[in-house]
C-alpha cells in the first residue's frame, strides 16, 4: 500500500484554513456576497484556501502575462491580480455581464481593476483572438466543463516555456472514477488526454475539487 493524501474532515479542513493565509476583509465580503446573492451558484466560486494558493503561486511564478477562464464574481480573477508582478496583467474571459458585474466592483475596491481587462463571450471563440505566440506566463481554468480540451488547445500553445495552466474541477467531487453527467464524463476524458499530452507535465492536485497543474514545456 503507498502513502496517501488524507481525508479531509470538516474539522481538519477547518484547521487548515486556519494555518493557511486568512482571507482580508474583500474576500470575505466578495464571498458573502456572492453566497447571498447567488446562492443556487455560489459552489462555482473557489475555495478561499484555493483563491490564496493561486496569489501564491502567481506571486512565485513572477507572472506577467495571465489568462483567466471563468471569473464567474471574480475571487479567482482577484487572487491571480493581487500576485502579478509590477506592471502585469490578466485578461479574463466569461459570458456573464451579470456575475462579472460583481467582480468588477470588488476589483475596484481592492485597486485591481487596472490590472485586468474583461472579455465577454463564448471563450471558444474569444481565446482565438489572443496573441499567436507563446508569451503567457500563467492560465486558470474554471468554466464551462464540457468546453475544457478547446479551452486547452487554444492556451497550451500561447505558453512560454516554463509557463504553468491550472485547472480546476478536476476531481468533480469524486465523480471522476464513476461519471455521473456529461460534465463527469468530459472532466474524465480531459484529465487523460492532459496525462498523454507531451507537450507538458503535470500533477493533480487534491485541493478543493481537484486541480492539476501543467509546466508547458
Amino acid at each position: 500500500m503507498t502513502l496517501k493524501s488524507i481525508p479531509l474532515t470538516d474539522e481538519l479542513h477547518a484547521y487548515l484554513v486556519a494555518h493557511g493565509a486568512p482571507p482580508d476583509e474583500i474576500v470575505r465580503d466578495l464571498a458573502e456576497e456572492t453566497l447571498a446573492v447567488l446562492p443556487e451558484h455560489a459552489s462555482m466560486q473557489v475555495a478561499p484556501e484555493q483563491a490564496a494558493f493561486l496569489t501564491f503561486l502567481t506571486r512565485l511564478l513572477g507572472v506577467r502575462n495571465a489568462v483567466e477562464v471563468g471569473t464567474f464574481t471574480g475571487l479567482s480573477s482577484l487572487a491571480i491580480a493581487r500576485g502579478l508582478a509590477d506592471g502585469g496583467r490578466l485578461t479574463c474571459f466569461d459570458i456573464s455581464e451579470e456575475y462579472t458585474g460583481i467582480a468588477r466592483r470588488y476589483w475596484a475596491r481592492a485597486a485591481v481593476d487596472d490590472r485586468i481587462e474583461l472579455r465577454i463571450g463564448p471563450a471558444g471563440e474569444t481565446l482565438r483572438e489572443l496573441p499567436h505566440e507563446r508569451y503567457l506566463d500563467f492560465a486558470f481554468i474554471d468554466a464551462d466543463k464540457t468546453s475544457y480540451p478547446l479551452y486547452w488547445d487554444e492556451l497550451v500553445p500561447r505558453m512560454r516555456p516554463g509557463g504553468v495552466i491550472a485547472v480546476d474541477n478536476v476531481l468533480r467531487h469524486g465523480r471522476v472514477v464513476a461519471p455521473e453527467s456529461e460534465a463527469d464524463r468530459a472532466i474524465a476524458a480531459f484529465n487523460d488526454d492532459v496525462l498523454a499530452d507531451v507537450r507538458v507535465d503535470a500533477v493533480m492536485l487534491p485541493i478543493a475539487d481537484g486541480l492539476t497543474l501543467a509546466h508547458v514545456h
